[in-house]
């Protein structure tokens, strides 16, 4: 990123090859909308050639695009009222073939735990989503959301929780 921040800009063309599919996946979980998540990934890269200049040496690079990516969410959620409609294509592949049986018994759980993520109020979505799918670390995140990594543990382990809750409830069992 330092050689695009200095005026290389085609090093912007790696960073978006690298990125460009973690991101995409980032929108994807958030809004449950591939054609918004693509317009999304091309937002944070336009954001990022445009603000380029603001990129500080030694800092994560992923740190500050997701911070972009956030704030480019959340100004997108401001124009439109967010829908969040989940793929069940969605991660489906495995590297063994599984019995037919134990395919719809994944498949089903897969599709539960989906929807009890979609029903999660949309902060603590995105705390597991960065914090699980994205593999940030807690600290990265605490200097997106600005606050401190242990308010950032307590709130993804909040978000768990309720989580749980939610996919016991839509299974039909009680916690």
């Amino acid at each position: 990123m330092q050689e695009a921040r200095n005026g290389d800009v085609r090093k912007l063309g790696t960073l978006f090859e690298r990125h460009q599919r973690p991101l995409f996946n980032y929108y994807l979980r958030m809004t449950g909308n591939r054609d918004k998540s693509e317009d999304l990934v091309q937002d944070v890269f336009f954001r990022i050639l445009r603000s380029r200049h603001t990129y500080r040496e030694g800092t994560s690079f992923q740190t500050w695009m997701y911070t972009i990516a956030r704030n480019a969410r959340i100004d997108a959620g401001r124009r439109q009222r967010p829908e969040v409609e989940l793929d069940p294509e969605r991660d489906s592949t495995r590297d063994t073939a599984p019995s037919p049986a134990d395919a719809l018994a994944a498949s089903q759980e897969q599709a539960l735990l989906r929807r009890a993520l979609a029903a999660l109020p949309e902060d603590r979505r995105e705390l597991l989503i960065l914090s699980r799918y994205q593999n940030l670390k807690y600290e990265q995140i605490g200097r997106m959301l600005g606050c401190e990594t242990g308010a950032v543990k307590l709130r993804v382990f909040r978000a768990v929780r309720e989580l749980r809750d939610i996919y016991h409830e839509l299974a039909g069992r009680t916690s």
